[in-house]
């Protein structure tokens, strides 16, 4: 028991020396500042949601953000789709990845193990990033190096947007947000802090299970190479509710949900449409309240877990 207590008294020391910060909660209540933010992250929401869909519907839901559709391809053999599109006024890019709807297998396929990426010079998980390679090549010849380039996609199709962040980010553009919705790790505590300058919004929802893959087990906390994810986490939680973590917080979350069985419930709460509909209510009011991990130190050293998450379901 002393040894488990000392070895997490240490990481904690290492994790706060290294740069990674708790979260710091803002006070509960609505602020126009918050009303504006998720009226983006729908907007965003709307743009990832749009990979899914042909060509004639991307170009209606560029349309009324003001871009223009400049390219779309998909990976053969991945059945994963992408699009390229152009604001030339704002001078800006915005880049969208299809995901999978299916949580079953974004489960199996984010079980993989890290490898060295040359594009981006650190450990990534290798089928994000033979994605992001892929469409890095086809649309390079379509950006402008004068433009911000902003990144969006749902499941594993925004850990290929951060991935190509991370690239786009490597070979000297200018980076905006990337703003992913139910994105799984894409790398680890090295990769992570490498990368910690750009600036990324993770949306998930309480019970969708993809952002906690890989599981973190709390005896691993000393391995520097277990996955690890970037930027802010928005939990949406009902009605005009959310929470917001960030670092050891948010990597903390839930390291026991993973013991859970696959429901109908995780389903629904991995699909596009819920995160969708979840934002729709907070771009009018919002409100923010603190989240208590389902982890406990003292449920880890023997004793009885005292909290659950606010506002889940």
């Amino acid at each position: 028991m002393l040894i488990k207590s000392l070895l997490f008294l240490l990481f904690l020391l290492l994790f706060l020396v290294t740069s990674f910060a708790f979260p710091v909660r803002a006070a509960t209540g609505e602020t126009n500042t918050d009303t504006h933010r998720f009226k983006q992250l729908h907007e965003y929401a709307l743009l990832a949601n749009a990979a899914y869909l042909g060509n004639a519907d991307v170009e209606k839901v560029l349309t009324k953000s003001g871009f223009e559709l400049t390219t779309s391809d998909e990976l053969p053999g991945y059945g994963v789709s992408y699009y390229l599109a152009t604001n030339d006024a704002q001078k800006r890019h915005i880049i969208a990845v299809r995901g999978t709807s299916n949580i079953e297998n974004a489960l199996v396929d984010v079980a993989f193990v890290l490898l060295p990426d040359a594009r981006a010079g650190i450990k990534i998980h290798q089928g994000f990033s033979v994605s992001a390679d892929y469409i890095f090549d086809k649309i390079k010849p379509e950006l402008n190096k004068d433009y911000r380039i902003n990144t969006t996609g749902h499941s594993l199709g925004g850990a290929a947007a951060l991935v190509l962040a991370m690239y786009l980010d490597a070979s000297g553009y200018e980076v905006g947000e990337v703003i992913t919705f139910g994105q799984p790790k894409v790398t680890n505590i090295q990769g992570s802090r490498a990368y910690a300058h750009l600036n990324v919004t993770r949306v998930v929802t309480p019970k969708d299970m993809v952002p906690l893959v890989p599981p973190m087990d709390p005896m691993d906390m000393m391995n520097m190479d277990i996955y690890w994810h970037q930027g802010t986490e928005i939990v949406l939680q009902q009605g005009n509710v959310y929470s917001e973590l960030e670092g050891l917080d948010s990597m903390m979350r839930a390291t026991d949900f993973m013991n859970e069985m696959v429901t109908d419930k995780n389903l629904k709460h991995h699909f596009m449409t819920t995160y969708i509909n979840m934002l729709a209510p907070k771009m009018v009011n919002v409100k923010q309240v603190p989240y208590e991990n389902d982890f406990s130190i003292y449920d880890w050293f023997g004793g009885k877990r005292t909290g659950t998450p606010a506002y889940s379901e």
